[in-house]
């Protein structure tokens, strides 16, 4: 019974082993990010402006016009993974940038990533070259058929954001004076597992498969029949590519029910969702889970329970979703997915600074 309220109060005098281990899950979550990053790194997010402002100079007047909207343009909540031949996006692609353009370009996307998050963004859309290969009589096989899209200016203004979309690919950024929001972002890929030829072997998205399998493995046979929820697997991710998400129906295993180890593991699957994140984000969005009710938090299963057969899961807490699937060509097919209930493209950044600065106030 102990080990249910590892995350919860305890008011005695003296420390029990449920408040050492909730102090030692603290420390964990802590530990995994530097200690002295403790606000978002203005200088991290004036270099991301300035990269951005660079390579909007580079552009000419007519992609700028493709490319640079109002902050206030709907489109900026629009978001899709799928490749852009079947559903149109706005901006420019990145295969219609001359090759000092591109170098900008990814100078910008470097410096709002982390060095794994901005070389799993590279490899997502090297696939499109492996596609074209695999399908050549496949119209939609088009590399760099990738688009990025601002809104507002990064060299004037204070409020502003952007994204990045294609095929297996979404990413959007909102900066809010010296504070950055990072959400939602996807990540996909096809195939999750290449079964021949030179690179036969190669997983792009690793991590956020194999500790699910490794936390599903864990549990118990109570567990199992908490954790999932649904025999079936969902064909995509719930959630889809909606503008705003609600917390969706309760489902699966409490972090209050897992043992010290399985919620080390769940742990670890948070931050393998967070590792395309600068430091700065990184830290930001981890003292948001460390301050909620993690008790609050559940894993929640559907679908197969071994490697080729397909499934699906969901970490939700009270702030955020993580969804994970892999069930289409014979579970060959990784879709990902970080929503945040109130901080999706910066909405509660945007909420903070109407309801304090004095320019909004009436």
């Amino acid at each position: 019974m102990e080990e249910k309220r590892i995350f919860g109060q305890n008011t005695a005098s003296h420390p029990s082993p449920v408040e050492t281990s909730f102090c030692a899950m603290k420390i964990l979550f802590c530990c995994l990010f530097p200690l002295f990053i403790v606000a978002q790194n203005a200088a991290e997010i004036h270099s991301g402006s300035a990269q951005a402002a660079a390579f909007v100079g580079s552009l000419t007047d007519a992609q700028r016009q493709k490319t640079v909207f109002a902050f206030d343009e709907t489109s900026r909540y629009e978001w899709h993974f799928v490749p852009a031949s079947m559903i149109g996006r706005s901006g420019i692609p990145v295969k219609s940038l001359d090759s000092v353009q591109k170098i900008r370009f990814y100078a910008m996307l470097q410096s709002y990533l982390s060095a794994e998050g901005y070389q799993r963004t590279r490899d997502v859309m090297d696939y499109e070259y492996l596609l074209k290969e695999m399908e050549p009589n496949n119209a939609n096989r088009i590399p760099e058929n990738y688009f990025v899209t601002l809104y507002g200016s990064p060299d004037k203004d204070s409020t502003w954001a952007w994204k990045f979309t294609g095929h297996h690919v979404t990413l959007n950024f909102t900066v809010v004076k010296d504070r950055l929001e990072f959400a939602p972002f996807f990540f996909g890929v096809y195939p999750a597992e290449i079964k021949s030829g030179p690179k036969k072997g190669a997983r792009l998205i690793r991590a956020e498969e194999d500790l699910g399998f490794e936390l599903i493995h864990s549990f118990t046979l109570a567990q199992r029949s908490k954790a999932i929820f649904q025999l079936k697997a969902f064909a995509e991710i719930v959630t889809t590519n909606a503008e705003e998400v609600s917390p969706l129906n309760p489902a699966g295993i409490l972090a209050a029910d897992l043992t010290i180890a399985q919620k080390a593991t769940l742990n670890k699957l948070i931050v393998a969702y967070l590792a395309s994140m600068t430091p700065a984000m990184k830290t930001a969005r981890m003292k948001k889970i460390v301050a909620e009710d993690m008790n609050a938090i559940r894993f929640g299963w559907a679908g197969g329970t071994e490697p080729g057969l397909p499934h699906y899961y969901r970490v939700q807490g009270k702030t955020f979703l993580m969804e994970f699937d892999n069930t289409q060509s014979g579970a060959n097919h990784i879709h990902t997915v970080w929503r945040d209930f109130n901080g999706d493209f910066g909405r509660d950044l945007l909420r903070e600074h109407y309801q304090t600065s004095p320019h909004h106030k009436h």
